[in-house]
């Protein structure tokens, strides 16, 4: 009984001193505008999700009001504003600020590229996250990148016909975004990009004639099949896309040690939220896709994949030349790669595609 009585007190004062640890911290209050709406699956609902965390785990201490798109700032200047200090944090992607950054693409998402335990195993164990922190560091940007989610394979894109074969490219408008898009455009396509919320309309008024932009049920949620009907797969450009959340580095280091510390592990947190919920629920989109809306579910053949692979290559070579802190990252994740390679060759069960 006595044992008993002395751990109760011992919890007692380590609760004790947590809440008088919190209480003495300067509370913090994160603005953060959105590139993704709240009412987009994973991308946009685990957001509300990870700022309830990291209250629940603050005491309070620590708030994330956040903004959807276009409410205080359009997605694409999200950097730009959280580097300035306009806003103090902001939640989006290494991808949209491609045109800033051509670089910045390959912490999002890179064509061919690692799936999402791979692209993790990069980020956190090998030489990913320093080369992240570094790359907005060396092009001025004032902020502290922390990764917050990773998503499923994407679909190739939204068509109103089959594709054919090449010849099926020349001349097509095609909302495409990151560094697929430059493939796109090098067999022909007007690629054209654009936030989420623009698509639907775009497509729909003609505007363009296709469309990627996320997973089967994101792309849904959009309503992409009411207007074209030919979905294909797989999504070689984004076998997974890593998603950032950016605090002004001013701001970062004016927390305490512990605040930076719980953030970072809420983050982390919410990549294995993302994931999970993420590889849950396409299965069933796909089929209501094919089974309500009449959608076809097409699948590149293998002399496809092997185009889009060989101009792949092509675009690397070519901003590797133009861009040596492009180089620097792809030959790092490249190495990295190329070790990883050998244990995915022996320590997983063989994939059988469907063709």
């Amino acid at each position: 009984m006595k044992k008993i009585t002395l751990t109760i007190i011992s919890i007692g004062l380590v609760l004790m001193l947590a809440v008088s640890a919190n209480a003495q911290e300067k509370k913090l209050l994160l603005k953060t505008p959105l590139c993704f709406a709240t009412s987009l699956p994973v991308l946009g609902d685990s957001i509300p999700a990870l700022a309830e965390d990291i209250k629940a785990a603050s005491g309070g201490n620590i708030q994330i009001k956040y903004y959807e798109p276009g409410k205080l700032l359009p997605p694409f200047e999200i950097l730009g504003a959280v580097s300035s200090g306009k806003v103090n944090a902001g939640f989006g992607a290494g991808v949209y600020w491609q045109g800033k950054i051509p670089e910045a693409a390959l912490f999002s998402t890179v064509p061919f590229g690692p799936e999402a335990d791979e692209y993790l195993a990069w980020i956190f164990n090998g030489n990913g996250l320093k080369l992240y922190q570094e790359m907005y560091d060396n092009a001025g940007y004032n902020v502290k990148v922390l990764p917050y989610a990773i998503i499923s394979p994407e679909t190739s894109g939204w068509f109103s016909k089959p594709i054919n074969g090449p010849e099926d490219f020349k001349g097509l408008k095609m909302r495409f975004l990151g560094l697929g898009g430059k493939v796109m455009q090098k067999l022909g396509v007007a690629v054209n990009v654009m936030p989420a919320g623009e698509i639907f309309q775009a497509l729909e008024k003609g505007v363009i004639d296709a469309a990627e932009f996320s997973f089967p049920a994101i792309d849904q949620k959009l309503g992409f099949y009411k207007v074209v009907k030919y979905n294909y797969f797989p999504g070689w450009h984004q076998q997974a896309t890593l998603l950032e959340m950016l605090i002004n580095k001013d701001t970062w280091n004016k927390m305490s040690k512990s605040q930076q510390a719980l953030i970072e592990m809420a983050t982390k947190a919410n990549i294995v939220r993302t994931i999970a919920h993420c590889e849950a629920i396409q299965g069933a989109a796909i089929k209501e896709n094919v089974n309500t809306h009449g959608v076809k579910t097409m699948y590149w053949s293998d002399d496809m994949l092997s185009l889009f692979k060989k101009t792949w290559d092509e675009v690397v070579l070519e901003q590797g030349e133009q861009r040596p802190e492009f180089k620097k990252i792809w030959d790092d994740m490249s190495a990295f790669r190329a070790d990883y390679a050998y244990w995915k060759e022996i320590g997983f069960l063989p994939r059988k595609i469907k063709q």
